[in-house]
This record gives C-alpha cells, structure tokens and sequence, in this order.
C-alpha cells in the first residue's frame, strides 16, 4: 500500500489557476482565514490542520449510522481514500476539478485532499445551489449534491465526469440526466468511511466498491463496511442491501423507514419506485401510527390536494397499497436537499 504523508503535495497540484507547494499552501490558508470570506475561512482552517504536526482530522459525523458525534479521521486513511477515488474514476494529475461543496463536512474536505494528493486543477467557488450560474469553464471532475446538479443543468455538458452524493438521487431528476454525455454517478457513503466507498453509474441499480473495501450484512440484512485503510472495527449501517457479489450490491432502503403494517413488512423505498413516473408532484411513503395494524401505510405527496382513480394503485401490490393519502404544502429538507420524512409530517 502506498503511504503518503500529508505534506506532501503533488507538483501539478493548482488553487485556483496557481501552482503551490505545501508551504504556499499555508500562506494561503493563512489570508482565506483572516481576510477571506466564510467558505473560504473554512478552506484555510482546513488547510492549517492539514498541515500541522498532528495525524488526524477532528469532525463531526451526519448522523447517517446514529446520532451525530465527533470522530477523528486518520490523514492517512483520507490520503488513502483519495488515491482509491482517483483509481476508481481514472483521475490523473492536471485534471481540472471544481470545489462547490461546503468545507464543513467530509465531502468539501475530501475535494482538497484528493486535489493535493492526486494533482488535480482545483478551483474554489462558494458553495450555493448554483455552482455553475457564472462559470463557463471545463471540468474533468466534479461533485455536487442533487439540488445543485437540479439547478445545473444547462451546464453539465462542461463537466466530463460528476459525483452526486448528500442525498438520495430524486428519479425524476435522473430520468433528466440519463441524455446527458457527462457520466454521472450516484455515490454512497458516510462520514464514518471519509466520503464514498462504491459508486453507481447514472441508470443503474447496482453499486460498485471502490479499491480497498470489503463488504458484508449483519443479521438484519443491513450493510456492513470493513476498509482496513480506515478502521480495523466494520462500520455497521442501517441501509438494507441485496449483496449479488464481493464487489456490488443494490440499495433497498434504510431499516429506520421499515414499516410493519398488520405483521407485514414494507420498505418505503421499493413502494416509492413503483410509483415513479405517475405522481407528477414530489412524494414518500411512511407508516403512521394505527391501532389495528400498528403501523398504517401512508402516501405522503407535496402540493394541493387531488383526486386519484379507483384504479390508481392497481400495480401495487395488496399491503403496498395506502391506506391514506396526505398532502402537505412543502416538505422539508436539510441543507444538501435530503427529505426529512418525519419533520415533514410534523408541519
């Protein structure tokens, strides 16, 4: 395995149109975080425990395998991690790489990382959900999360190859972006394993590893995630899965949205495909609290109310079927456009 430190930077490595070695680096880092403006004082912060004398990175976790908490990751596990997503994607030095991501979280640091490791062209614009409004420049790689690319679209033909994560890909916006030449990937990961661990490519229902990572299920059927460059203890997630090889595996959906209606079990997420393509408006399946059943299945749409056929439902199958039908005026989402399911039933 190859060890790099985190000193090292590689010799085409560019910030924004100029070569800079370590030391540049951190002069830079310095003025982003005294003069420059918020994302930019998170970048030089950034920088600056990059380059010190210590052998991790404090932050901060989503909360996607538990409650949020503080970790530390290794500099060398996300130098490892860098070097597997530019062997995964067929990164090389002097590609051109565009940041739009807030540096706060794994996905933005993780940008830097792999630009100063694998030699990327990097350049800096503040993250909004309109990365590209003023740029017309060329990009061989880029990431974004979903309400970004949505907002993005006229532009995406200037990107070669675009990482999508943060939230789960909406099927509407995909079925947009199938015609696109850019290729697209839905990505899958987590604080906890520094960004992706296995991608998918745009139309597909498969994920793919990345080099280095191993992958099994517990008793529960949920994914577990074992990258020695990482940790040495799997990382155990609530994401059901059907494994098909050592390498690939289909996302079903999380365990914590499971309902148990009458005994019964049902996974939102394989209800919500079926129904792809026949509800004009945004919508999720949930399960909401009932005295016979348990739990009752409830289609939860955004906008005004309206009126479905008898036969509406009919590819369903007999428990998939709502039993209610509840409209609500906007959902609610986080910051990189994530639906929040039980907030949004909270309005």
């Amino acid at each position: 395995m190859l060890n790099l430190t985190q000193n090292k930077v590689h010799n085409y490595f560019k910030l924004n149109g100029y070569h800079l070695n370590a030391k540049d680096v951190c002069q830079v880092a310095y003025s982003y975080v005294k003069e420059g403006d918020a994302y930019e004082k998170s970048i030089g912060e950034f920088f600056l425990d990059w380059f010190d004398k210590k052998d991790y990175i404090e932050m901060t976790t989503s909360g996607t395998t538990g409650l949020p908490k503080l970790v530390r990751l290794k500099k060398q596990a996300m130098i490892q991690s860098a070097l597997a997503t530019g062997d995964f994607f067929g990164l090389k030095p002097g590609d051109k790489a565009l940041l739009c991501l807030p540096t706060q979280f794994i996905a933005g640091k993780m940008m830097l990382v792999r630009s100063l490791i694998l030699g990327l062209e990097l350049d800096i614009v503040a993250p909004s959900v309109t990365p590209l409004a003023f740029n017309s420049r060329t990009y061989d790689f880029v990431a974004m999360v979903p309400l970004q690319v949505q907002n993005s679209i006229d532009k995406l033909h200037n990107i070669r190859k675009l990482i999508i994560g943060g939230a789960k890909l909406d099927s509407a916006l995909e079925a947009e972006l199938l015609p696109f030449k850019t290729e697209i990937y839905e990505t899958y990961g987590m604080t906890e394993t520094i960004t992706h661990i296995a991608a998918k490519r745009l139309g597909d229902n498969v994920f793919s590893i990345l080099p280095n990572v191993k992958i099994a299920q517990d008793d529960r059927q949920c994914l577990v995630i074992h990258v020695a460059t990482i940790s040495d203890e799997p990382i155990v997630t609530n994401d059901l899965v059907e494994l098909l090889s050592e390498q690939q595996f289909k996302f079903l959906g999380r365990i914590d949205n499971v309902i148990n209606s009458g005994g019964v079990k049902l996974i939102p997420e394989q209800i919500e495909a079926k129904l792809i393509g026949k509800i004009a408006n945004r919508f999720f399946v949930t399960g909401l609290p009932d005295t016979t059943l348990g739990e009752r299945l409830v289609l939860v749409i955004e906008g005004e109310k309206q009126e479905f056929a008898p036969d509406f439902f009919d590819d369903l199958g007999k428990f998939e079927k709502p039993k209610e039908i509840v409209f609500v005026s906007k959902f609610k989402e986080n910051e990189n456009g994530k639906l929040l399911r039980k907030p949004t039933l909270q309005e």
